[in-house]
């Protein structure tokens, strides 16, 4: 690879922070352009006409979708495997991707950390608190339960770390963003692997940049992110002024 890998997404998203701790478990160099889909230009509507992120380009390729741009990574680079190998399980881990990209992705990214951030930060609205507390209360233990379920007392689900444990670890930093912890009597073996998740030196890399973007209003974020260090592209696509555009971004 002659080039790092360009990744368009924000850090605070947890579709970016998937596809972001797979590269970073592979040793796979990238450079990123933070924004959020919302600030998107005209230009990043073309690469993205759903107005999602991530967004990886690769030389010519560009890819959508954080499963189809996990996948790709995983089939072009083989080493550090973040997929099982037995068919069974690779897909048990897929399904488990899925749940997280699709429920966890409407409880915690759309009812509780848009309410509580990108809603009142970025667009100036109100938090609707019903749906908040119907999230956090009611939506939120439900899969709580399934994924207790479905997860072992010590360890990673397959063994070895892989596309799975990252998924749910990478939606449950956002539910942390909005002060949500997950309640270790009630569902153990859901906090033991998020601890376990997040003290990957991956995940651990990427906190430091998360915690400087909440801390730092959009526009001002990647001059603040530039100053931390971040793996920076030399242009960005998010000069655009705030819009709504396809709800589910991922």
């Amino acid at each position: 690879m002659t080039e790092p890998l360009t990744i368009i997404g924000n850090y605070l998203s947890p579709y970016v922070r998937k596809v972001l701790v797979c590269l970073e478990l592979k040793g796979i160099p990238y450079r990123i352009d933070p924004i959020a889909p919302f600030v998107g230009d005209d230009a990043f509507g073309r690469l993205s006409p759903l107005r999602r992120i991530p967004v990886l380009l690769d030389g010519d390729l560009v890819l959508n979708d954080s499963t189809v741009i996990c996948e790709y990574v995983q089939d072009r680079f083989l080493e550090v495997p973040l997929y099982p190998a037995d068919p069974v399980q690779r897909a048990k881990a897929r399904w488990l991707e899925e749940y997280c990209d699709s429920q966890l992705g409407d409880v915690i990214v759309w009812r509780m950390f848009f309410q509580k951030g990108v809603r009142r930060f970025l667009f100036n609205e109100g938090t609707d608190e019903d749906v908040v507390r119907g999230a956090r209360e009611e939506e939120l233990p439900v899969a709580l339960d399934y994924l207790e379920a479905q997860l072992p007392a010590q360890g990673w689900i397959f063994g070895e770390v892989s596309i799975a444990d990252i998924s749910i670890a990478a939606f449950f930093r956002n539910a942390a963003f909005v002060r949500y912890q997950v309640d270790a009597a009630r569902w153990p073996r859901v906090a033991g692997l998020l601890e376990r998740a997040w003290a990957l030196p991956a995940f651990h890399t990427l906190a430091r940049y998360e915690d400087g973007s909440l801390r730092t209003p959009l526009p001002e974020q990647r001059a603040a992110l530039a100053a931390m260090g971040a793996p920076l592209t030399e242009t960005t696509y998010g000069t655009a002024a705030p819009r709504y555009g396809v709800r589910r971004p991922g």
